[in-house]
């Protein structure tokens, strides 16, 4: 009797992007003494070049390193973008949730380019695929959450791009810099987007307070409770008391 032999082919299972997945896109621009208008830090920090020790993303209470540290989140291998002025990019998923965080580490001197992005994502384009573990996830312009860490550019320099909504989509925003609600609301109104988390005075855009944010905002819960997520992380660390932390961070228009 002939013995039947079958072809057996082994192939990668690509889940793709369902309503149960939900992402965070994190834009940072990275501190730089040199290209931003900033109170000048030690240098080691404040090279907007060198991602592995700057104060937003590899200090120790930067994005990077701080979500590492996290017990609320697992880094996931993943590549670099292409595009030369990100110069690192960080993936995490919730431990306990289908939430994916991507994070991206611009280049100190294209804090213009980190603002265009946050409102371009803000408003529904750009979206990107991104396959992490074998499931496909959206980030950019497909991300529900938009977040930008770092100095608030739009102290130096005017935008002349008006971003207007590119879907129908609802997304929201963190933006953590200063004065981010007087700076940002004028192009944010354009964008469909709705504001989250933002603020009405100088602040430290350490990583402590996205993470606090985040959580409440995994697990659903109102604005006003993740304002106060935030208003609590920031006193924790900051020791500027609960009152004017509550009043530093700023939910809705």
């Amino acid at each position: 009797m002939r013995a039947l032999f079958l072809p057996f082919f082994i192939a990668t299972l690509v889940v793709p992007a369902t309503a149960g997945h939900r992402v965070v896109h994190v834009i940072v621009a990275l501190c730089d003494n040199e290209f931003q208008g900033i109170v000048k830090v030690p240098a080691g920090i404040g090279n907007g070049q060198k991602p592995s020790t700057n104060l937003y993303w590899g200090a120790g209470y930067g994005v990077k390193t701080h979500f590492n540290h996290s017990e609320e989140w697992v880094a996931i291998d993943c590549m670099k973008p292409t595009v030369p002025h990100i110069l690192d990019r960080a993936i995490w998923k919730h431990r306990d949730s289908a939430v994916y965080l991507v994070a991206d580490a611009y280049d100190g001197r294209n804090i213009r380019e980190a603002t265009e992005d946050l409102l371009r994502f803000a408003s529904g384009a750009a979206p990107e695929k991104i396959l992490v573990g074998g499931t496909e996830i959206r980030a950019g312009g497909g991300a529900q959450l938009i977040a930008y860490v770092g100095h608030d550019g739009l102290m130096d320099f005017a935008l002349e791009e008006v971003f207007g909504p590119a879907g129908t989509s609802t997304r929201e925003t963190i933006i953590l810099a200063c004065i981010s609600k007087r700076f940002f609301a004028p192009h944010l109104r354009h964008t469909g987007a709705q504001p989250l988390l933002w603020t009405t005075g100088l602040m430290a855009p350490e990583a402590y307070t996205l993470k606090a944010a985040l959580n409440g905002w995994v697990r659903r819960e109102t604005h006003e409770a993740i304002h106060e997520r935030a208003a609590q992380a920031y006193d924790k660390y900051q020791k500027c008391g609960i009152t004017g932390a509550r009043r530093l961070f700023a939910t809705g228009w």
